[in-house]
């Protein structure tokens, strides 16, 4: 008899990450995480041990709606999309292809997503730690 299918990761909005960031803004971490904690997109490290991290949740548009994900990014107060400050802002790209994760070993927050180059991917990671960040505003109609 085959495995039973594991439920998807619930589809988390604004709100439920601007919960997870006011509770990763008071951990103070741990080892298991120390080397994934930066403020905007890193590369996710070739050696790190991914079962660190928990998944719990997903920011992803097909996931919930069944629709291609915009690749449109939102920067209202002029960041980029490497800047510490960008908004965290779910129905924008990056964010809108993002799956979160938690370490297993304190309560610090990850968003994680694989950019898809011509010739390459790299899988980039994310703190979530600043409530502040998250930005609901939602894609303009088309």
């Amino acid at each position: 008899m085959p495995a039973p299918r594991k439920p998807p990761p619930p589809h988390l909005d604004a709100e439920a990450l601007r919960r997870l960031a006011r509770q990763a803004a008071t951990a103070s971490g741990c080892n298991a995480c120390a080397e994934l904690v930066c403020p905007g997109w890193e590369t996710l490290p070739g050696a790190y041990d991914r079962g660190q991290l928990v998944q719990l949740g997903t920011l992803q548009v097909e996931a919930e709606y069944g629709q291609e994900a915009s690749v449109r990014e939102h920067h209202p107060r002029g960041s980029h999309g490497w800047s510490a400050d960008a908004p965290v802002a779910p129905a924008w790209f990056p964010y809108n292809r993002c799956t979160v994760w938690q370490c297993c070993g304190c309560p610090r927050v990850f968003l994680r997503y694989t950019e898809y180059g011509g010739y390459y991917q790299d899988e980039r990671i994310r703190a979530l730690n600043d409530p502040d960040l998250v930005d609901d505003t939602p894609l303009p109609p088309q």
